[in-house]
């Protein structure tokens, strides 16, 4: 068990892989997201997604008006996803901000 211990502290600590930027998403991507954040409503609505080609740049510039002709006609449906791609929003701007930040220490290094 000592040497177990030794060896996990010595072991270089590898960054995880920063995760693809949502305006790289893809139409696969996209499923992925709405499965995961939008579980209930996925069965649902996963092939209005698909059949319009809704990639990440295009689920970031989605509004409600969007989702309806979209035709997710349940308001309840619609507010729920619309809540998630509005986190979804947040973090990509929280990310983009924080590249900011670096690229500005970076500069003044």
């Amino acid at each position: 068990m000592v040497e177990e211990v030794i060896s996990s502290v010595n072991k270089p600590k590898i960054k995880a892989a920063r995760p693809k930027a949502v305006y790289y998403w893809t139409v696969s991507d996209v499923q992925k997201w709405l499965r995961r954040h939008c579980s209930d409503y996925y069965p649902l609505y996963w092939d209005k997604f698909q059949q319009h080609d809704i990639t990440g740049r295009a689920l970031v510039r989605i509004n409600e008006n969007t989702l309806l002709r979209l035709g997710i006609v349940n308001s309840e449906h619609r507010e729920a996803i619309w809540r998630e791609i509005m986190k979804q929003r947040l973090k990509t701007d929280i990310m983009e901000i924080r590249d900011l930040e670096r690229q500005n220490s970076y500069n003044y290094d």
